[in-house]
């Protein structure tokens, strides 16, 4: 509700209100305030429970929202937190190092403009926050080419996660991973497999991510799933899991196949996926070369040598019908940037576009984190429990991306589902929703939880309640 709103609904219930007054205090006519003693006659009894009920009281626990002891009987029940840099500290902790947030329905960015690219498609994306803060055809489909691998990277860490294999298990590569003898990789980046090798599962990895050895994922995906089929159906699998609608996988490595897809926007959740859940694996994707039986090659990611940035990652990919492409993912203290490049014009083109896009974002965004897990957001009246209220918050931390200087522009709402809580509450049940807004718009919303339990209370404050919600 805006300000004004909340005016008129204070007046409505007897209250003072003054723009910008610190506090805020009831009406008084006399009424007792508080239980004065135990009164021994039933009609003493009735005057003192009258008292107590008619006594409107108000906390302000700034910079909280507005709490009221008896809710107005209305659809939903809300008021303003403002929330200003000087406050932040204290009610969201700007606590640091920020932690990749779970992937829900990522905030809308308030609008900046990037600096032109010249490709087909790109994102780039706020690891952080999952936020995209900005993007040109994201979700065209393109042929991936070799950033198809890093989805068999993601499916090789599944399996060693499941302690499927290990990285020390030793993979005997077999005739369908021979360069030499595969008409389909000719031309094509390899580790330079020969049948009968001997490689481990940590080196087939490395081949894959630093070579782009596309017969290293050959003899990786027969090592995994028993054959390359049964291996391209579980890197679709995982797709589904990760909830990308416009990606399908026809190699484990990324060769041109008909009805071969992905964009750039769901290459930057893969991108993401990969960062988080691979910590003691993605240091691969930062080595800058590989050597492997006598033969050293570099890692293609030219912006790994950048001095103005630092670049760990990711990938690149080329063939005659996918252009140029890369994904790129460069730090900057705490913060992480992601950018995919797909369609470029030429290697060093490709580069450059990635580079611009990630200098951009880590020079013009900040990563913010605006609730910390279990903060009380707010105190609310629970009717018919064993207490009188409840602290409401968030159960994540939760940061958000913006352009310098939106921070102070930041405001969020809570409101209650229904007119009233009623005990009983768990603790973790969702009672609301918190709306988070940049200068007036909407930027995203989030459940709002009871951060405690509160079981029923007895049958004499239930009745006492009853009564106060009917008089």
């Amino acid at each position: 509700m805006a300000g004004g709103n909340i005016r008129q609904r204070l007046i409505t219930t007897g209250m003072d209100f003054k723009a910008g007054a610190p506090f805020f205090s009831p009406k008084r006519d006399g009424a007792a305030c508080g239980r004065q003693g135990l009164l021994p006659d039933r009609h003493n009894t009735y005057k003192w429970l009258h008292s107590v009920i008619c006594c409107k009281r108000l906390v302000i626990p700034l910079p909280r929202r507005l709490v009221q002891s008896s809710p107005p009987k209305t659809e939903k029940y809300e008021e303003d937190i403002v929330v200003k840099p000087s406050v932040l500290a204290v009610v969201c902790g700007m606590l640091l190092p920020l932690a990749a947030q779970a992937a829900a329905t990522p905030a809308q960015v308030p609008a900046l403009t990037p600096p032109p690219i010249d490709a087909a498609s790109y994102v780039l994306m706020d690891y952080t926050t999952g936020q995209i803060l900005a993007q040109d055809h994201a979700d065209e489909r393109r042929n991936p080419a070799s950033l198809t691998k890093l989805m068999t990277g993601l499916v090789v860490d599944h399996a060693l996660d499941q302690h499927k294999i290990g990285l020390d298990d030793v993979v005997t590569v077999g005739q369908d991973a021979w360069g030499a003898g595969n008409p389909v990789f000719k031309g094509s980046s390899l580790m330079f497999l020969k049948p009968g090798d001997r490689v481990t599962v940590r080196d087939l990895s490395r081949g894959i991510i630093i070579d782009s050895g596309n017969d290293a994922c050959v003899a990786m995906a027969d090592y995994v799933a028993g054959s390359q089929a049964a291996f391209v159906q579980l890197m679709n699998q995982k797709a589904a899991q990760l909830g990308l609608k416009n990606t399908h996988f026809e190699t484990v490595h990324g060769l041109d196949a008909p009805g071969q897809f992905t964009t750039a926007g769901d290459l930057a959740q893969i991108s993401r996926a990969i960062i988080m859940s691979e910590p003691a694996e993605y240091h691969m994707y930062s080595e800058k070369s590989l050597t492997w039986n006598g033969i050293t090659q570099q890692n293609r990611n030219g912006l790994l040598w950048d001095k103005t940035l630092h670049v760990d990652g990711l990938k690149t990919g080329h063939t005659a019908s996918a252009g140029f492409n890369i994904i790129a993912s460069a730090t900057e203290g705490n913060r992480r940037m992601i950018a995919v490049v797909m369609g470029g014009k030429s290697s060093k083109g490709r580069e450059e576009q990635a580079r611009k896009l990630l200098t951009w974002g880590l020079r013009d965004f900040d990563t913010v984190q605006v609730f910390k897990a279990g903060a009380a957001l707010g105190n609310e009246t629970v009717w018919y429990g064993d207490k009188s209220q409840v602290q409401v918050g968030v159960q994540q931390d939760h940061a958000l991306s913006l352009p310098k200087g939106e921070v102070q522009k930041l405001k969020a709402q809570y409101v209650l589902n229904g007119k009233r809580l009623e005990a009983p509450l768990k603790a973790g049940q969702t009672v609301g929703e918190v709306r988070i807004s940049d200068d007036g718009k909407l930027l995203e919303t989030l459940p709002l939880v009871a951060l405690q339990p509160v079981n029923q209370g007895g049958i004499f404050s239930r009745l006492v309640d009853y009564i106060k919600l009917k008089v």
